[in-house]
């Protein structure tokens, strides 16, 4: 179905081949899953099949692509419509019409299919993806996961022969993104529609997959080969895999319920000590024997079967630490998230810290926010066209406290994001951020006490360069110049001055929207899915970050709907449901007991309460130095 004949795609000005040596052929009626580090050419490889690359994008493809026979080099892409569905990171770039109805039926009417056929699908996608009490809202008003299924929709009516989606689960909570994967499911085994998909989260869809195509490292040649054996060797895999890897487990297991036949023999030596399995493990304060994190192994340099050595791959993420404990503790989270082997201050978390700390205007971050609590919501509703969006918050935000804001979409997390930045009056209730109401403050006053990084980081990227972004965040701050730029060299090493915002990736958009928000040193930092498009090691780095702040004294809130963040960084979960808060409580309670916003560790686990994967790599370390002193 998909052909790739000697492919290698260049960009102008760029100093080397985006891909390269692409030779292989992509099985017709099955879901393949793309994987591989930030930066490889994923997003390129999948232009390539949908013929954006290179008539979209330009730069010089090499070699040959066929869709279904259709040389991709002769077809542009309104010409493959019929056969190639497509669906991009970002949705909203694909919406054509207004509301949810006439968005699925738009390519049907642009191919002039038959007003009968067109209502039938419609209402068959309708049902398939849960949208029908959706289907005459406008597409604005929807939350960023409601919006992904209806893009999704859009190229599913078509009834295309093959399926293109980058990150198509990125902005659903769980069960959502379940929904949309048993729907790919139903139409590769039912119809058997060809499903090529880049997809971050692999603890969502690695089980799913048919076959695996994995580009280790940039330039480097593409391996395609059954799900468990490409896992095995892969520098990016799920926590379920990097369990199997520290247990020892053959083969590796690529689900939870695999992976519980395994687990009998783990959770005995878990069990040795007295109480740990009760309880989590101790801080890691040097590696632990074994320890590995999602995106590590401790295997030397294995080999795939075509002999690939993946020793030339970007290196793991370290191990990264237990579920901090609550921000009152003695022992502060911050600093377990220097990570093993780490010293104080070091790593981007401790450069963060001090340029933080440099005596440019306003308090210094390590201050109490004004007015006590950075954030306090009493009785806080918000009223959409006779919609209660929210309803009775009561929320406390401490100073050093972090925060993860879950739900299903649509349940009100980014409204309450909106409320404590200010750019959403409150209906009823009260708000007060560092002391001020912050929908009745100046924007430049609450700068110092909130910053907001949204959904989509590029709306706050309005300069054509990383320079001129940083010199409007230093004037709009009042900050010393070069103070953006110094946090933009922390968490983007080796971006010039003159690149457009554009040209970065997801992640390093990500990083500079943070930047400009850190610029004004808020006391409350709230980011609605920071994770959105970041692989393994970028979100480890996140991690690192985000503990940092919060030892320096930031509160943070985040919306997401990554479990495995809220595990890793979260000391306490708020779940939200219908505009209400349902549950509120500390992480390894909250997540533990839901089926829904529960760790793949604490799944195959169970009754056990470890959380990550590096908990489970520390309490094996205790049990064995307990063995020793015996």
């Amino acid at each position: 179905m998909i052909r790739f004949e000697q492919v290698s795609v260049t960009y102008e000005g760029a100093a080397g081949p985006s891909l390269q040596g692409v030779d292989l052929v992509i099985p017709e009626g099955e879901l393949t899953l793309l994987v591989g580090p930030s930066g490889v050419g994923k997003s390129t490889l999948l232009g390539a099949v949908s013929g954006l690359v290179p008539h979209f994008t330009g730069g010089r493809l090499s070699g040959r692509v066929t869709v279904a026979g259709r040389d991709t080099r002769t077809h542009k892409p309104r010409e493959l419509a019929d056969v190639v569905g497509t669906v991009g990171q970002d949705p909203l770039a694909h919406f054509v019409t207004d509301t949810v109805e006439d968005e699925l039926a738009y390519g049907m009417e642009s191919l002039g299919l038959p007003p009968a056929v067109m209502r039938r699908r419609v209402e068959e996608t309708l049902d398939l993806l849960g949208l029908n009490e959706l289907r005459d809202r406008p597409i604005a008003t929807l939350s960023g996961g409601q919006q992904q299924r209806v893009a999704i929709g859009s190229v599913l009516t078509p009834h295309p022969r093959v399926l293109v989606l980058d990150e198509p689960t990125s902005a659903l909570d769980p069960a959502a993104a379940e929904e949309v994967l048993a729907v790919l499911q139903r139409l590769v085994h039912d119809l058997g529609t060809t499903v090529l998909m880049a997809e971050h989260r692999l603890e969502r869809v690695v089980q799913y997959a048919d076959q695996v195509l994995l580009l280790p490292s940039p330039g480097a040649a593409p391996v395609l080969g059954p799900p468990a054996e490409i896992m095995a060797v892969s520098p990016v895999h799920p926590p379920v895999v990097s369990l199997g890897r520290l247990a020892g487990w053959t083969p590796l297991p690529l689900s939870i319920r695999d992976a519980r036949r395994l687990a009998a023999p783990l959770l005995t030596r878990l069990s040795a000590p007295a109480g740990a399995a009760a309880n989590p493990a101790p801080p890691l304060s040097e590696p632990a024997r074994g320890a590995v994190s999602q995106g590590s192994a401790p295997d030397p340099a294995p080999q795939t079967p075509a002999g690939l050595d993946l020793r030339s791959a970007p290196p793991s993420p370290p191990a990264a630490p237990h579920t901090p404990a609550p921000p009152h503790t003695p022992a502060s989270p911050a600093f377990e998230a220097r990570g093993p082997g780490r010293s104080p201050g070091g790593g981007a978390a401790g450069l963060l810290a001090r340029l933080l700390r440099r005596g440019t205007p306003g308090p210094s971050p390590s201050t109490p926010a004004p007015a006590g609590a950075p954030a306090h919501t009493r009785a806080l509703g918000v009223r959409r066209t006779r919609t209660d969006v929210l309803r009775d918050i009561n929320l406390t935000v401490a100073p050093g406290e972090t925060i993860a804001l879950m739900g299903r979409n649509g349940a009100g997390k980014s409204t309450l994001l909106a409320t404590l930045v200010g750019t959403l009056a409150p209906t009823t209730g009260e708000v007060t951020v560092g002391g001020r109401t912050p929908h009745r403050t100046p924007p430049p006053e609450m700068v110092r006490r909130v910053g907001l990084v949204p959904q989509e980081p590029r709306d706050l990227l309005y300069a054509d360069t990383v320079a001129a972004e940083c010199a409007a965040a230093d004037s709009d701050a009042g900050a010393a110049p070069g103070t953006c730029r110094a946090l933009v060299s922390a968490l983007l090493p080796d971006v010039p001055d003159d690149t457009h915002p554009r040209d970065l990736s997801e992640g390093q958009r990500l990083a500079l929207a943070l930047a400009l928000v850190l610029t004004g040193r808020p006391a409350l930092l709230l980011l609605d899915e920071p994770t959105r498009g970041l692989d393994y090691a970028a979100k480890v780095r996140l991690i690192e970050i985000l503990r940092g702040l919060a030892a320096d004294g930031h509160a943070i809130v985040l919306a997401t709907h990554d479990v495995e963040l809220a595990a890793e960084l979260a000391h306490r979960v708020v779940i939200l449901a219908g505009g209400e808060v349902v549950a509120d409580g500390p992480t390894a309670e909250v997540v533990v007991s839901s089926p829904a916003f529960a760790p793949q560790v604490a799944k195959i686990l169970a009754p056990g309460h470890w959380l990550t994967v590096s908990q489970v790599a520390a309490a094996l370390d205790t049990a064995l130095d307990a063995t020793e002193a015996q």
